[in-house]
């Protein structure tokens, strides 16, 4: 989303505003979720006692009135910071490892395993703005990988177990649920959602602080989105949970001026001419190994000439 601002004259003639810097509005943001967080609860009594008919989705409301001695979310939400570069939304201004924080809460635990940021997950979400209004959902539960997703999404949604096939649950219609997913609440600021972007409605606000209702349903354990024979999340080799900025052979992409490609999405990721799965050897138990057959201490997989 451009902001556009009308000159003095107004003679028609527009000028766009220079994006905001991501270190200015991530302290906006914070204080803006904090105080969020300390004004709302959500229906955790529901949770805890389950009635006969509940659906098991997470809502929210101001602490006031007859609500006014509910648990505020501040007290109920744990967090976890994540650094963000501007280049990420491709900003003039450069700058690296911006801190941001998120906040999560454990509605239910699920009975299985919590996904990696790089996994293929099942589930269903939906996503508000700090003043209720719904800009996305899923009702039922969808298959995506959360590499393609925000970051706020993925580092969220890791920290909640999925559920288990045994307890998944299909209905006449052809609906499913399962009765042991991990529901909870990501609270995310913008530098980890769409910042000036406008999401997935194309009618955000620029800079919104957002939060997501999931409900983790299943994963592929170690996703291997390109097919090379290392899981994605191996591929990130900086190890700061965002795979795109991964690419061992961006030197020779760009001198052959073709669009860069990130390690986890490239099937030859030192790009010279041998794929990665036949640098790799995997035993019939699963377990990787990577030959270095020059002993320079970079495995052939990422080393051009060896």
């Amino acid at each position: 989303m451009v902001l556009l601002s009308c000159g003095n004259d107004d003679d028609n003639n527009f000028e766009s505003a220079p994006p905001r810097l991501l270190s200015e509005v991530a302290t906006e943001d914070d204080a803006e979720i904090r105080e969020f967080l300390e004004t709302h609860f959500y229906n955790y009594e529901e949770f805890q006692s389950p009635p006969a008919d509940f659906d098991f989705r997470i809502r929210i409301d101001t602490i006031a009135g007859e609500n006014a001695d509910k648990t505020p979310l501040i007290d109920q939400v744990e967090s976890a910071v994540v650094n963000v570069s501007s280049s990420e939304f491709g900003l003039p201004d450069e700058e690296l490892d911006v801190p941001h924080t998120y906040y999560y809460l454990s509605a239910r635990d699920g009975g299985g395993i919590a996904p990696t940021v790089a996994d293929s997950t099942l589930f269903r979400y939906e996503g508000m703005l700090l003043n209720g209004n719904k800009f996305d959902a899923t009702p039922s539960y969808t298959w995506l990988p959360l590499t393609s997703l925000v970051r706020g999404f993925a580092n969220g949604i890791s920290n909640f177990k999925s559920g288990t096939e045994s307890n998944l649950i299909i209905n006449p219609d052809g609906t499913s649920f399962y009765t042991d997913s991990g529901i909870g609440l990501i609270i995310m600021p913008s530098g980890l959602g769409y910042f000036i972007g406008t999401g997935p409605t194309g009618s955000l606000p620029s800079y919104s602080n957002l939060i997501f209702a999931v409900d983790v349903g299943n994963l592929i354990v170690d996703t291997d989105t390109d097919g090379d024979g290392i899981p994605s999340i191996m591929e990130d080799l900086n190890g700061n949970g965002y795979l795109f900025d991964d690419n061992t052979d961006l030197e020779s992409e760009t001198n052959a001026n073709v669009r860069p490609t990130a390690d986890f999405l490239d099937p030859d990721d030192d790009d010279d001419g041998i794929l990665t799965r036949d640098e790799i050897e995997i035993d019939e138990m699963g377990n990787i190994t990577f030959p270095d057959s020059d002993n320079d201490g970079t495995p052939d997989y990422r080393d051009s000439d060896s």
